[in-house]
């Protein structure tokens, strides 16, 4: 299923979530983690959501590699060691919602039962002219984030 509700035993991954439902999962589950699988570059010049008021980090972990935008390999292995508990919440993020839910069913055939993907991501989908960060997303939720 991926549009949310409970998975049947073709679902794909658990399901989608907004950035505030993500927010909320975040801040009332302490075994929830944010993994964030965009690239280097993007962690770097665009920003990460800061979940420092939750007394929590977000877990950067690339679905595909900068600068050749190859697959991640180790990726299970990286998800695996932040969070070995397979049926805590595994929340995907990347720029507008689409690496991510690859992510989560990668996750989902990796054994993680609640693994989820963030609706439009950080920045959202382009907007009128082409430029991303005016029209959905983390950013424009008003949620916490820090560029470096």
């Amino acid at each position: 299923m991926t549009n949310g509700g409970t998975p049947g035993s073709n679902a794909t991954y658990a399901g989608d979530k907004t950035v505030q439902e993500t927010w909320d999962i975040l801040a009332s589950d302490p075994e929830a983690v944010l993994i964030d699988v965009r690239t280097t570059a993007e962690w770097a010049y665009v920003g990460l959501p800061d979940l420092s008021s939750l007394g929590k980090t977000v877990q950067p972990v690339s679905w595909v590699l900068f600068p050749d935008m190859s697959k991640n390999m180790n990726f299970i292995d990286e998800i695996s060691a932040i969070q070995p508990n397979k049926t805590a919440p595994v929340i995907f993020l990347c720029r507008s919602g689409v690496r991510s839910i690859a992510a989560a069913e990668a996750a989902t055939q990796a054994g993680y039962g609640r693994a989820y993907n963030v609706l439009e991501g950080f920045e959202g989908g382009p907007d009128q002219s082409g430029h991303r960060g005016t029209v959905g997303g983390w950013k424009v939720a008003g949620l916490d984030w820090k560029q470096s």
